[in-house]
């Protein structure tokens, strides 16, 4: 192209129309980038003020274990002689804390012992406080264990924490026990999610 041609006034007017478009057009992808960003931090800010803190927290404190070989006495209730059976077991003691950090009463139903072994997960309910206290009365030895009894049907005021101890009882052997990869808690709490809750502190073997 010589250098002494020049644009044509037709081609210098399309030339900045198409340079004034350009802008116009980023102008616009930065409006829509920005309001994207200001409607993201609008949901966030809701879903973070729409949430609320659980009803219910807790922990375990204490977990002791202890496995038991069992022989039944040959006699059933009334006095007749029946076969003798044998079978092994592992009592598990468990100290709990439980708040109710909501504004209504929460009632507790059930709790779970929970024990993932070899086969698969082994849950076992806790016994009622009738149980907990009837256990120390055959296992006098077990006397050092006892402490206030929490019951599976507790329940918890509004802002009120309750503690106590609570036993589940697994048909295992001691090795069969020992061989467990895992271990937790279950707290079913009526009308509230499942709390589930694994103990801070290595569990505590009694002879």
């Amino acid at each position: 192209m010589s250098l002494l041609h020049q644009d044509s006034p037709e081609e210098i007017d399309d030339a900045a129309r198409g340079e004034e478009f350009t802008k116009g057009s980023s102008h616009l992808i930065w409006t829509g980038v920005i309001a994207a960003v200001v409607v993201t931090i609008i949901i966030a800010i809701y879903v973070f003020i729409g949430q609320k803190p659980p009803a219910i927290t807790g922990e375990i404190e204490q977990v002791w274990a202890h496995p038991m070989h069992t022989e039944t006495s040959g006699f059933d209730a009334s006095g007749a002689t029946m076969p003798k059976e044998s079978f092994d077991q592992v009592m598990v003691f468990a100290r709990v804390k439980l708040h109710n950090q909501s504004k209504i009463p929460l009632f507790l139903l059930h709790v779970l012992t929970n024990a993932a072994l070899t086969d698969g997960i082994h849950s076992s309910y806790a016994a009622s406080a009738t149980q907990y206290e009837e256990l120390f009365m055959v296992h006098p030895e077990l006397a050092w264990l006892h402490g206030a009894a929490l019951s599976p049907q507790t329940t918890i005021d509004a802002g009120q924490t309750v503690e106590g101890t609570f036993v589940s009882s697994f048909h295992l052997t001691k090795q069969q026990w020992d061989a467990r990869k895992d271990l937790n808690f279950t707290f079913t709490v009526r009308y509230q999610p499942l709390l589930v809750i694994a103990p801070k502190n290595a569990v505590t073997d009694i002879p």
